[in-house]
């Protein structure tokens, strides 16, 4: 794929796959709605139900910012498959007006946040590389 192709798949895919790596080294994965916009990626805590709200993933961006994300396409059909991966730097926004905009842009994005606006953190990722694969060129 080419990199249009790659941000084309990227902002069409609905959720994303974050993996962050924690203090001990450990890996750590988790689903996240996302928005992206020029060289940046964004999500935010949001309403959902969690444990707590001390997240494991603001924890490991804090001890370690680099991070992944990763947006794929299983099918049966395996020449319909393809992913793509952003790799980047991550910062925490507590408040102030980027947090503003990344909300803005996920209350843009998805319906549901219309409704109930996230409460956040927010987090920006400054992709680094992006690169992906599809079965079929």
């Amino acid at each position: 794929m080419d990199q249009a192709e790659i941000r084309r798949r990227l902002g069409e895919a609905r959720v994303a796959r974050l993996a962050t790596v924690g203090a001990a080294g450990r890996p750590h994965v988790v689903p996240i709605c996302f928005a992206a916009a020029g060289d940046a990626i964004f999500f935010a805590v949001d309403h959902k139900p969690k444990r707590t709200t001390d997240l494991q993933r603001l924890r490991n961006i804090a001890h370690n910012p680099w991070v992944s994300v990763l947006v794929d396409h299983y099918d049966e059909d395996w020449t319909r498959v393809w992913w793509v991966r952003a790799d980047g730097r991550a910062r925490v926004l507590v408040g102030g007006a980027e947090s503003d905009h990344a909300i803005d842009l996920l209350v843009a994005r998805y319906e549901q946040y219309e409704a109930r606006r996230p409460y956040g953190p927010a987090v920006a990722i400054h992709v680094d590389r992006l690169s992906g694969w599809s079965a079929t060129p």
